[in-house]
């Protein structure tokens, strides 16, 4: 099926008109559909100078005070993002990915902004980070919430605290309990799902894992080496676990396509014989590199009994498409591009910029069609680019 001109132009209107009650007057609405023109524009950056230029403004002013101080909720917009996301990607097998990603900043005065570990510079840094929720169907995956993480040293100072206008409800989480309140959230919306993944950060927060098992999802996290884990009735560290697996035992199986083609890798599993809980029940999944054979990743599942080991596999591999998301979201629709320091502009900002991804990933998960969206998307990456990277079409 192709994608004409105007059904581009009717899916963006269809969208805007679904967040136009956020806002209470007119003339946030039309700032609002500027700003989102502007970051789906073709504009190499999407700051404050740049968004304004490209809508044809004089100065940036109106569209960075639409941002900084204007009287609209970020949370009610994370709202209708959800629930856009829902209805055009959702799928009862949907897949919630979790994890974070860090937005180098100079200074100190950018809210939550410390030296930090960022996977992003791979190493630490003078950074802000973001803990996402992104969601993955056989149509497409794109986040769909969104915490700004505010270290301790952040929440117990009161004055920083007050220049940046952070909330005084708000309190220190780390970055797992975070991604749980999201899901949490998230779950009692309507999204679709059936499955969580995430990296050891993650995988290892039990509170998470009991929360799922007790409302019936199901999960594939990694875990870390040193965490425990209840196999035959006695808590075993999972590095122990990992020293006794069979030589034998292993498979290769596809978990997905990255950059470089196909991710194959080595996989063995292990019942842990748990009880089964709704028909459900607890299975370890092990990853080993064909390169490195000492490089070994551990999932501990959750999931129905006879569930196949390539599911397993490839609920593991849809681990990769949040990194997919990070990427696109910073080269597309600038999402690391704002010029923002309070609390509430950082989600404005964010906010608007996973709703222009996600009409663009909805978009090319409509269409087989490789040059009317590429007249709509930013020119850092072709059509053809982007499908690929989410298994679409071409």
């Amino acid at each position: 099926m192709e994608i004409t001109n105007r059904e581009v132009e009717e899916a963006y209107n269809k969208m805007m008109s679904r967040i136009s009650g956020v806002f209470a007057g007119e003339q946030g609405f039309v700032n609002a559909q500027k700003y989102m023109k502007g970051l789906l524009s073709e504009a190499k950056r999407k700051n404050g100078w740049q968004i304004a230029e490209n809508q044809g403004e004089s100065t940036p002013y109106t569209l960075q005070q639409f941002i900084y101080r204007g009287v609209y909720s970020a949370d009610e917009l994370r709202d209708e993002l959800r629930g856009y996301v829902s209805e055009e990607l959702g799928e009862a097998d949907g897949v919630l990915v979790t994890d974070d990603t860090g937005f180098i900043k100079q200074g100190e005065k950018s809210c939550g902004v410390q030296r930090q570990y960022t996977g992003t510079a791979g190493k630490t840094e003078n950074c802000q980070l973001g803990v996402f929720l992104t969601y993955s169907s056989s149509k497409g995956h794109t986040p769909l919430d969104r915490r700004l993480y505010l270290p301790q040293k952040w929440t117990d100072d009161k004055v920083r605290r007050d220049e940046a206008g952070v909330p005084k409800e708000a309190t220190f989480q780390t970055k797992p309990q975070m991604a749980y309140e999201m899901i949490r959230e998230a779950t009692a919306a309507g999204v679709p799902y059936m499955w969580v993944t995430g990296d050891c950060a993650y995988g290892d927060y039990d509170a998470m894992r009991e929360w799922l098992e007790n409302n019936g999802k199901c999960y594939v996290l990694c875990v870390s080496m040193k965490e425990y884990v209840k196999y035959d009735g006695t808590k075993v560290c999972v590095g122990g676990i990992v020293k006794g697996l069979s030589d034998d035992g292993w498979f290769e199986a596809r978990c997905g396509d990255g950059s470089k083609g196909a991710r194959i890798y080595d996989w063995q599993t292990l019942d842990l014989l748990n009880e089964v809980q709704h028909g459900k029940k607890h299975t370890m999944l092990f990853r080993r590199s064909k390169s490195d054979p000492t490089e070994i990743r551990a999932y501990i599942c959750f999931a129905p009994v006879g569930t196949p080991a390539q599911k397993l596999v490839e609920i593991a591999g849809t681990r990769w498409t949040v990194e997919t998301c990070f990427k696109e979201s910073k080269g597309l629709v600038g999402l690391d591009q704002y010029e923002v320091r309070s609390y509430d502009s950082w989600y404005k900002h964010i906010t608007f910029s996973l709703l222009a991804l996600a009409l663009i990933t909805v978009l090319s998960a409509k269409s087989l069609d490789t040059k009317t969206l590429q007249q709509h998307n930013p020119a850092s990456k072709t059509l053809d680019e982007f499908k690929r990277g989410r298994n679409l079409r071409v």
